[in-house]
């Protein structure tokens, strides 16, 4: 139909079909009505079918061709340098925090306490054992070998962080309910059957 107006002689012929057409399109499509400025829309789309053949005189400025048409600003992602991505930034930042810290008992708690998120964050990405080991090396890596933990420093065991996770995860779903059998069918429109009787 647009192909068939742009190609009429007549200019008045060709904005008046194209003005019909339009409120065609907008009865055709109720749901669109209440969108602010239906009409451009539509006729910036009857534009875009004709490949912009279309020479009427349009209430609103003819759109750009897509190829003309300014590009959206490209949005900046933050990219930090993270040296062991399933730690997060986050836990980084927090290291970071901690070597700043005096030495002391408070430090030192610190240090296990960021030992152990270590371990808990490592299980959630692998699910098998994990040696302390590895974890001393991911703190000394992440920290710039600046912290370590102490010789009698113990962390939560693996089995202790799997079950507190399945607790957590445990109290997150919701309960399974059994259901009763109340003797109703749909057959017997909600009359009790029992058995043995007819």
């Amino acid at each position: 139909m647009i192909l068939y107006i742009a190609s009429l002689p007549d200019r008045e012929q060709r904005n008046r079909l194209t003005s019909t057409l339009v409120n065609i399109l907008a009865i055709m499509n109720p749901d669109m009505r209440d969108q602010v400025d239906i009409k451009h829309k539509l006729y910036d789309h009857v534009h875009l079918m004709s490949d912009f053949t279309l020479d009427i005189d349009s209430p609103y400025p003819v759109p750009p061709r897509p190829e003309e048409a300014p590009r959206p600003a490209r949005v900046p992602y933050t990219q930090e340098n993270i040296k062991l991505r399933p730690y997060g930034k986050y836990m980084q930042r927090m290291i970071e925090k901690a070597v700043e810290y005096e030495e002391g008992e408070e430090k030192d708690a610190l240090v296990k306490t960021i030992a152990n998120n270590l371990k808990k964050m490592y299980l959630n990405w692998n699910r098998d054992s994990v040696n302390d080991e590895l974890i001393h090396e991911h703190l000394s890596l992440l920290s710039g070998t600046k912290l370590k933990l102490r010789d009698d420093d113990r962390l939560h065991s693996t089995t202790d962080i799997l079950k507190a996770n399945k607790q957590v995860l445990d109290k997150q779903k919701p309960p399974f309910k059994r259901r009763k059998f109340t003797g109703k069918t749909n057959e017997n429109n909600g009359r009790k059957k029992k058995f043995g009787k007819s």
